[in-house]
């Protein structure tokens, strides 16, 4: 602990930094090229199968897109001059165009630069709605389908500031709108405004152990101008553009209409407001409206949510996951807690669901018990649904077939297993869209249809299975099998016995197809996006399988450099990424969830494009944490860490395409701390790169990642696990990289500002970039652009071991 004491006072003292003044950077021309790539359009299909919406956009913003004006509040990330999240993601181009049809039909109408997003089906899906951002704030658009054409509805006054913009009214000739209401105040400048006195928090003794959120409240006017950019006015927008008021200004969150369309359930965030949690935790009122906006019900009324019981599987009491029941004209399903909501509290059963029925003014009648906390239903028919519950601790889910009608029937549990167990999974129940615009099982003849990712021992085979309801036994309908191809299984019209599924190869980009399960017709294509990656479309690609030193079987994707002769096996250097992941058995964590004929895709956190630059790389090798029985992963982290590493670099010296002595490892959040610890505790690497991690887990004391046990329950294991801790035991070069603008729980951008004040100190090899603007994820092109050069230079410095001048030093000579 001596050890311990002497960094958090070299922390706390001022170290200074040499800087460079250095503008943003790009990478060499064969990392640029796959930089610059066309991204391919999102794809909508209609429920009928008879349209595709394509949806263009800019793979990355532009710093001067995240250099607007940004309000931080409540876990809420704010343009306060346009009214919408500062981090949307908006598209710039549609296309729509029918099944069949070769060519798509470019949308007329659109907005000068347009900035897209919300977009949402109308009942019919005739239309869809969505909003155009543009500099004066949010306007609503329409987009009529059939004549591939939008329209503009409203002015720029919406408020998209919280979810649920934009509702259709279910005769689809309207839209419910927020909108920035009439009486809303100027908002205060924090940084110029006078303090009227200090910022108090106090506790009356309650434990309120929560995680380390970001973007919080802090003080009275953050209050305020939380408030008012919360606030709006709901108004009924006809398609002729006609704008009524339907409910006065409030912090409207959540707003869903009934299936028939008859009621509206409205959430509201109310007063006291937090300075320890974000605005989903605040104080709320559920109430049903009627579709004209008069009052019918108030179901729920929640108070401050600061102070739940320890642990991941924590509730609160009372009514929760509140929803309409999709198979219902006007019905409200909800859960509520018979442990009390704490995970130590022992039960037969954890939760029960319950239904009410419009006009909403009696007790709810209960449905089901369940033995773990509510996952989810799926409807069927009034004497037929499938439930679903989870448990954290042992990772066990549950499937129940069960009669929402009679609840004196003892539910069926046709699903128990080990949720990370990927070789057990049944897959997921297919639906189908009703007369009132939801989703319920897709039944015919009394049978289900579940569509499977089919990951075996073998390899992935995906699956179509036919389940009879009443005896539970299934008939498998089709297995994916196409040679040297991924395909994906998407949906499946059982009426039609159309299967919709997504075909690729590693040099194939991702297209979408039809076929035909019953009549094993197809595929026929429905999309021909082309690769954009040309310079690595012939690169080796494969998925190898290695053991652990305690024999637990591993794997991971290995790709060899552009134009490798796998003859002549020259040793090249290697990169390897990854990102650890907590198991509860042995069983799961050496499970292969990897496939060889995946779509070769660097995006931009992606280690692949150093395939151009003659690297080896391991990518998304595996990293099990394990801890079996009442020991937890966490416990034996840094030694499971090591052997995770000296596995998979083993695996790959030994195919003989590598040189391990010139070996990299990277990784980003959970993984840039894995980097941190491998680096500190062995002599496997030649350098690192660490993005956007957390490195003294005493500065997110109630529980990180899978960790729910606080700080003064394992010190030990807050200690061991942290690389700040062993900050003098750091002998590699290490590149670390931070957004200055994370909002991640835990990542503070601090967290790497103080790791690279003690290594920097104890006189470590270590560079700090700090990327402006940028949050978890990094999001401009000149930041990525950076970024990407910035590793390139690392890695040819202290992998390849180039010198100043870009040259390799002279192979060494014996005298």
């Amino acid at each position: 602990m001596k050890k311990a004491l002497f960094l958090l006072a070299l922390v706390a003292s001022y170290l200074g930094i040499s800087q460079e003044k250095l503008t943003y950077q790009q990478p060499s021309k064969e990392i640029l090229e796959l930089v610059d790539a066309p991204l391919a359009p999102s794809v909508l299909l209609s429920d009928d199968g008879k349209h595709m919406v394509l949806l263009y956009r800019d793979y990355y913003k532009t710093i001067a897109e995240l250099s607007e004006t940004e309000l931080r509040l409540a876990g809420l990330r704010i343009n306060p001059k346009t009214n919408i999240g500062s981090r949307t993601n908006y598209y710039n181009n549609i296309k729509v165009k029918e099944i069949g049809d070769k060519e798509a039909s470019q949308v007329t109408g659109l907005p000068e630069n347009p900035r897209l997003s919300n977009f949402k089906w109308s009942p019919d899906q005739s239309m869809i709605a969505a909003t155009n951002t543009t500099s004066e704030g949010v306007e609503l658009w329409v987009l009529d389908i059939n004549q591939a054409k939008v329209t503009k509805l409203s002015e720029a006054e919406i408020n998209a500031n919280m979810r649920d913009v934009v509702n259709w009214f279910k005769d689809g000739k309207s839209l419910l709108v927020k909108m920035l209401p009439k009486d809303r105040k100027k908002l205060i400048n924090v940084s110029e405004a006078v303090p009227a006195g200090p910022t108090i928090s106090s506790n009356d003794g309650k434990k309120a152990q929560n995680r380390t959120y970001q973007d919080l409240l802090k003080n009275p006017n953050d209050e305020f101008n939380f408030e008012q950019l919360a606030r709006s006015e709901l108004y009924k927008i006809s398609l002729d553009g006609v704008k009524t008021k339907w409910m006065d200004a409030a912090m409207y969150s959540s707003i869903s209409f009934s299936p028939d369309g008859n009621y509206v359930m409205v959430t509201k965030v109310e007063k006291p407001f937090s300075y320890l949690v974000p605005y989903y935790r605040f104080p709320s009122a559920t109430t049903i409206y009627g579709s004209n906006g008069n009052f019918v019900s108030t179901l729920l009324e929640v108070p401050l949510i600061e102070d739940l019981p320890k642990g991941f599987m924590a509730v609160r009491m009372g009514k929760r996951e509140l929803s309409w029941r999709n198979d219902k004209p006007s019905s409200v399903i909800y859960a509520q807690a018979l442990d009390e909501g704490d995970p130590e509290t022992e039960a037969d059963y954890r939760d029960e669901v319950f239904q009410i029925d419009a006009p909403f003014d009696k007790e709810g009648k209960s449905l089901i018990k369940l033995k773990n906390r509510y996952y989810r239903i799926l409807w069927g028919s009034d004497g037929m649904a499938v439930a679903y519950d989870y448990w954290w601790n042992n990772r066990n889910l549950k499937g129940y077939l069960f009669n929402p009608s009679d609840n004196s029937q003892d539910p069926v549990i046709f699903e128990d297993r080990n949720y990370q167990d990927v070789y057990s999974d049944p897959g997921n129940f297919v639906t189908k869209r009703t007369a009132f615009g939801t989703e319920v099982l897709a039944l015919k003849d009394n049978s289900a249809f579940l569509l499977g990712e089919g990951f075996t021992e073998e390899g992935q085979f995906p699956f179509v299975d036919k389940m009879d309801m009443t005896s539970m036994k299934k008939n498998r309908l089709y297995t994916s099998q196409i040679e040297g191809k991924k395909e994906n299984l998407i949906d499946y019209n059982v009426n039609k016995d159309e299967l919709l599924v997504r075909i690729e190869s590693p040099n194939e980009y991702p297209n979408y197809y039809y076929k035909s399960v019953i009549k094993r017709k197809g595929p026929r294509q429905l999309t021909n996006f082309e690769n954009p990656f040309k310079s690595i479309q012939n690169v080796h690609k494969e998925v190898i399988t290695y053991t652990r030193e305690d024999g637990l079987e591993l794997n991971g994707t290995l790709y060899l450099p552009v134009g490798y002769d796998k003859a002549k096996k020259e040793k090249a250097p290697m990169i390897l990424w990854a990102y650890p992941r907590e198991f509860k058995d042995k069983s799961s964590a050496s499970q292969n969830t990897q496939n060889p004929n995946e779509f070769t895709y660097p995006f931009w956190g992606s280690p692949i494009y150093w395939v151009t630059k003659g690297y080896v790389v391991l990518d998304d090798a595996a990293f099990p944490i394990i801890g079996e029985g009442d020991e937890e992963p966490n416990d034996t982290f840094r030694g499971q860490l090591v052997a995770n590493a000296k596995a998979a670099i083993d695996a790959v010296d030994e195919l003989g395409y590598i040189d391990r002595t010139k070996v990299a490892v990277g990784g980003h959040s959970y993984g840039a701390f894995m980097v941190a610890n491998l680096l500190s505790h062995s002599d496997l690497f030649a350098a690192g790169i660490a993005r956007s991690g957390a490195y003294n887990r005493t500065l997110t004391p109630f529980g990180f990642q899978s960790e729910e046990r606080n700080y003064w329950e394992a010190p030990e294991v807050y200690y061991t696990m942290s690389p700040f801790m062993h900050a003098d035991k750091m002998k590699t070069p290490l590149l670390l990289v931070h957004g200055e603008a994370d909002n991640n729980s835990g990542t503070y951008p601090m967290q790497s500002e103080r790791y690279f004040n003690a290594l920097k100190g104890l006189g470590a090899t270590v560079r700090l970039v700090m990327l402006p603007k940028e949050s978890h994820g990094y999001r401009a092109k000149e930041s990525i652009l950076h970024l990407l050069w910035e590793q390139d230079q690392w890695l040819e410095k202290y992998v390849k071991q180039k010198d100043d001048k870009g040259e390799l030093p002279a192979p060494a000579t014996k005298d």
